[in-house]
């Protein structure tokens, strides 16, 4: 077995002005596939993200909503946890960059930028909104690029040639958020000094080194270290780090006014999410939740053995590979040993449009009851170590999933287990197959992200093993009396199956769980899976592993959002219950379904200050924390009663800005349709032996 790695594995930060879209999931996947990887080799590995929730952006959309930025923050982040729960990605931490941690993380980087001499003040003119009395974000100003003369791209950098430039550098700006043209007013800022020669020097070395560690792996891909030349050739440009008020963001010590640029913090927040899972003594492995580790935050990023591994979008490269290592080099930390860049999603070959049905909703893909294993596993068929788009072809996605996962690798457990007698196994003679070859080049290529090669070569082993099934015919071995050898056959099958099942778990994580299940075998991992159940193992009974793609839910994915339709008419006359109300409109099992109502403990409550009707829960669902939420209940319940007793929760609720905070659900509870003749609320109350975070169906 291999020396145990330490590795700190991050994706980029989402911006939290939106919900989650096809391109995170991408991202999210191709990340945490990597990292199950490396936990079933038993290395150690601390995942973390964390919301981006900085910036002017942030400040004008909280504005728009009504909102103070901190709470619509809130909000977004609320509802983070469905997506990934949803696609099974498995973070160990999330957090986000408007945190304490943050804020002492990006100060103290700065304090020593400043104290190397790499941080300059000057006097700059910058773009001012007259129309809405502000000094202008760079992604609020548009024009024409400098250097390839696109059209209508932002004042930061160009999305058609990378260039970085100023704002000012571009031609015929105009502002986005007013149409009027920018005037230029002067304005004190802090520069990052990224011109500087030792800076420079040290660039050149860290992106061009084809052996970063010792360990055979380039820190960046030969297509990002290329570009990387060509920006150094260019020429380095020190780096506008600071924003005036009003800003939403980290205030710059000893400078009042002035805030760090979204882009300084965003970065430290990896960093951030990290020091929070140790400082909440959460700094554990997923796969092994006995696997505690003694040292802090410091200590840990101070190991020269720690490895920090990055997963970004082709479209912020630079600052990952010049800002980012820089200001980790110059304040003394220790700088990334991998940052992997992947391309962008497309839909048969052309840009997201949700209006023209070319775009996936990942929460619509799971209210269609699609399987997320599904998409886990096209996805990373798609996905390769080079900077290259992945586009999503309907008919492909159909035709993948169901020939490879059913038609190949499931079709070998549902043939080969009808001839075991008694589920036992009889034979484990594999040499024809070489698993452990076939182990042994499949983590190669996960380890260098060669997703879609790997899973060719394990459909390709479950071709073989098909054709092995087919041309020994164990059914008509049966037949003819050689019962025995139709046994044999088909646990050289299932056993191949384990084999498989294994080599396909960083990728289909819930359905290698039942398969380990059927096949009782321990957990599978690296040690594990070329080594045979053996002779006499018993496996247990076959239950279907996976069902196949319909195509009307794919045509129900990628139709266009409608107006939801008003509820039918004749559903007023029908004559109400003892309840005092009448029966809604009748609904499918597949809006039932889109309920998620689970079991919750109450952990406390309290009144609402300045309110006669509400009380503010404090609710256990399972998920690893607590969740606020209101409920008007204070007429019926005191708190004191509630406290520790069992209710029913809907979990999926888009959370709710109170006039109190934020709700992050809502408590069931009956009552009847006529308060005042019939008072009374009574809120559900589930039977002893229920727990938090059980699921209600």
């Amino acid at each position: 077995m291999p020396a145990q790695r330490k590795l700190f594995v991050t994706t980029a930060l989402p911006y939290a002005n939106g919900k989650f879209h096809i391109g995170h999931i991408m991202e999210y996947i191709q990340a945490d596939i990597w990292v199950r990887f490396q936990r079933m080799q038993g290395h150690m590995v601390h995942f973390v993200g964390a919301d981006d929730a900085h910036g002017a952006p942030i400040m004008i959309a909280a504005e728009k909503a009504g909102q103070t930025p901190p709470d619509f923050v809130a909000e977004i982040a609320a509802g983070r946890r469905q997506y990934l729960d949803g696609f099974h990605i498995q973070f160990d931490n999330w957090h986000s960059t408007h945190s304490a941690e943050n804020t002492e993380l990006a100060q103290d980087i700065f304090r020593h930028l400043k104290a190397r001499g790499l941080v300059a003040s000057r006097t700059i003119e910058q773009f001012y909104d007259p129309v809405k009395g502000m000094f202008l974000p760079d992604r609020y100003i548009k024009g024409e690029c400098p250097s390839c003369h696109a059209k209508d791209q932002y004042g930061d950098a160009c999305e058609v040639c990378s260039s970085v430039y100023s704002p000012t550098d571009l031609i015929e700006p105009y502002s986005t958020l007013t149409g009027a043209r920018p005037e230029l007013r002067s304005s004190e800022h802090f520069f990052f000094r990224l011109s500087d020669p030792q800076v420079v020097d040290f660039l050149k070395t860290w992106t061009q080194d084809k052996d970063a560690d010792g360990s055979g792996r380039p820190r960046l891909q030969p297509e990002m270290a290329r570009k990387a030349g060509e920006w150094f050739e260019a020429g380095m440009a020190d780096w506008d780090i600071s924003r005036d008020a009003p800003y939403f963001g980290i205030e710059i010590p000893d400078a009042p006014g002035k805030y760090f640029y979204v882009w300084l913090d965003a970065p430290i927040g990896y960093l951030a999410s990290l020091k929070n899972h140790f400082d909440r003594g959460q700094a554990r492995n997923h796969w092994d939740p006995a696997s505690r580790t003694d040292a802090g935050f410091d200590d840990f990023m101070a190991d020269p053995a720690v490895e920090q591994v990055h997963f970004i979008g082709k479209d912020i490269v630079y600052f990952h590979t010049l800002f980012w290592p820089a200001m980790l080099r110059f304040s003394g930390r220790k700088t990334p040993n991998q940052i992997n860049v992947h391309g962008f999603i497309t839909v048969s070959g052309e840009k997201m449009s949700k209006s023209r049905g070319t775009g996936i909703d990942p929460l619509k893909y799971l209210s269609l009851g699609m399987n997320p294993e599904w998409l886990r596993y096209y996805i990373a068929a798609k996905l390769n170590g080079k900077v290259e788009d992945v586009d999503f072809n309907p008919d492909d996605f159909v035709a993948r999933v169901n020939a490879d996962l059913i038609g190949k690798y499931v079709n070998i457990a549902s043939r080969a287990v009808k001839f075991l007698e008694g589920g036992k196994l009889v034979s484990s003679h594999l040499e024809q197959f070489a698993p452990a070859r076939l182990v042994d080049s499949v983590k190669d290529l996960y380890e260098a992200r060669e997703y879609g090669k790997a899973l060719r070569e394990i459909m390709a082993a479950a071709d073989t093993v098909n054709s092995y099934f087919d041309n020994a015919a164990p059914w008509r071995l049966a037949k003819e009396g050689g019962r025995v050898e139709a046994a044999e056959v088909c646990s050289v099958c299932i056993e191949m199956f384990k084999v498989l099942t294994a080599c396909l778990k960083p990728v289909l994580p819930e359905l290698a769980m039942h398969a380990e299940a059927f096949l009782k075998s321990p957990p599978l991992d690296w040690d594990n899976a070329a080594v045979p159940l053996g002779e006499g193992h018993q496996v247990g009974e076959y239950r279907h592993l996976m069902q196949r793609v319909d195509g009307k839910q794919i045509d129900a994915l990628f139709e266009p959002p409608q107006e939801a339709p008003a509820p039918p008419a004749a559903a007023a006359s029908v004559d109400p219950l003892p309840g005092g109300e009448a029966i809604a409109p009748t609904i499918t099992i597949d809006d039932f379904a889109k309920l998620d109502l689970r079991i919750a403990r109450i952990v406390d409550c309290a009144p609402v200050e300045g309110s006669r009707k509400l009380l503010r829960l404090n609710v256990d669902l399972g998920e690893g924390r607590t969740r606020n939420l209101f409920a008007g209940i204070a007429s019926a319940y005191q708190p004191s009663e509630l406290i520790g007793k069992l209710t029913v929760v809907v979990a999926n609720l888009a959370p709710r800005k109170m006039k109190f905070g934020v709700s992050e659900g809502m408590v069931l509870a009956a009552s009847h349709a006529d308060e005042k003749s019939q008072p009374g609320i009574f809120i559900l109350n589930p039977w002893p032996g229920a727990q938090p975070g059980m699921r209600i169906h």
